[in-house]
């Protein structure tokens, strides 16, 4: 892989990281906007923390090359069940806002960890 390539999946990466900490924090902390969203998909303040506690715990997983791959899959999975619950509620804007954020860890995934040695 070449340095340009690693650094533009690294700086993707990193802001996974970033969004999902944020986003799960959100969750875990119980902010209004956050509760607003999970009320009107009938999923308690209990419910809501516990994904948030995945959100973070993936993106921190994201880090480790160990741990790379199930912290992506786990975030594509968190992010897909939110999807879902939009199109649930026939929420298509929702949605399509969420689409780039599922698709990113597919595409690091793709890409690599791109500090490991080949």
């Amino acid at each position: 892989m070449t340095t340009a390539l690693k650094i533009v999946n690294a700086a993707l990466i990193l802001f996974t990281v970033y969004m999902g900490v944020k986003q799960g924090w959100a969750m875990l902390s119980g902010k209004p906007v956050m509760l607003e969203m999970f009320e009107k998909w009938n999923i308690s303040k209990t419910g809501m923390m516990v994904i948030g506690v995945f959100t973070i715990l993936s993106a921190l997983l994201v880090l480790f090359p160990q741990t790379f791959l199930a912290g992506n899959f786990i975030t594509a999975a968190v992010i897909l069940l939110i999807m879902m619950l939009h199109l649930q509620h026939r929420d298509i804007k929702g949605f399509m806002i969420e689409l780039p954020f599922f698709l990113l860890p597919l595409i690091i995934v793709y890409l690599r960890y791109p500090l490991k040695k080949v």
